[in-house]
């Protein structure tokens, strides 16, 4: 259950949650946890489940009005000016790299979990990211005299960028949300719409990666593993409930910088208790 808070919180908080479920267990000491087992990943993105779900119920209004006017597009067989319209195909748009990437890059992504070193390693890479996206998105606005513009002036290009970033959360220590925003920040959207386009662009992606991954444990032997990642999916997505909630009202007035400090310094030291074999 202490997994499912965890990764409840840290999925939605530009923190990875894949990093905080290797690291966390190996500097506690849960040495029952075998992070490269291939059940492992499963069990964790099983969780996953009860994010989505909890992002689904935030925002239940959002998603009703999309999928209506998605529908509505089909039908009619071409494109309007509609608001909900535009943002619903850039989701899809924004869909298409992760999905490819994935399952491009799922194999050689699992044998990363052993490693708390290389997930302390992109867990300080994430927080320079979020550095540097801040950067490069002041420099735009006082420099090129960019600005801000609302989620549905996103091109489908930007769209797909979005989603090119939010592909890098593949890496155990880099986070969905984080990478997702700093692209959507250098997109000219404010930091409240590039959270919530991030947040609207991970459910479907959440949702269909648990959804792949629940099949592994229905075997008779993981029965019980299955059912402590259903417990686990209720308490995960409560935590995911609670962290959206807060996290739509922080990026009202506030920006990525801390949590960028709270990557790099908590990467490096996990990374100096790596190095020095206190942690593996």
């Amino acid at each position: 259950m202490t997994l499912a808070l965890l990764q409840g919180v840290s999925e939605l908080f530009p923190i990875s949650s894949l990093g905080h479920t290797i690291l966390i267990p190996a500097l506690l000491g849960w040495h029952s946890i075998d992070r490269s087992d291939p059940s492992f990943l499963s069990f964790v993105v099983a969780l996953h489940f009860g994010t989505a779900l909890a992002l689904v119920i935030f925002y239940r209004k959002q998603w009703l009005r999309i999928v209506r006017a998605l529908l509505a597009s089909v039908i009619r067989g071409k494109l309007s000016n509609d608001r909900d319209e535009r943002i619903g195909w850039l989701l899809v748009v924004g869909t298409i790299p992760v999905g490819l990437l994935g399952l491009l890059l799922e194999h050689p992504v699992r044998r990363l979990f052993g490693s708390a070193s290389f997930a302390a390693l992109f867990l300080m890479l994430n927080g320079v990211v979020m550095f540097a996206g801040e950067w490069l998105r002041r420099r735009q606005h006082q420099q090129l005299h960019r600005e801000d513009h609302p989620i549905e002036r996103l091109s489908f290009a930007q769209g797909a960028i979005v989603g090119v970033g939010q592909a890098f959360a593949l890496l155990p220590g880099i986070s969905r949300s984080g990478s997702s925003i700093v692209a959507a920040l250098l997109c000219d959207l404010d930091h409240e719409d590039a959270a919530e386009f991030s947040f609207l662009l991970a459910t479907p992606v959440i949702a269909a990666a648990a959804l792949l991954e629940v099949p592994k444990l229905m075997a008779p032997a993981a029965h019980s593993t299955l059912l402590l990642a259903s417990a686990g999916a209720v308490v995960a997505g409560i935590a995911a409930y609670a962290s959206v909630a807060f996290l739509t009202r922080y990026f009202r007035n506030n920006d990525l910088r801390p949590f960028g400090w709270y990557c790099v310094l908590f990467g490096a030291f996990c990374f100096t208790l790596a190095r020095f074999g206190v942690i593996r």
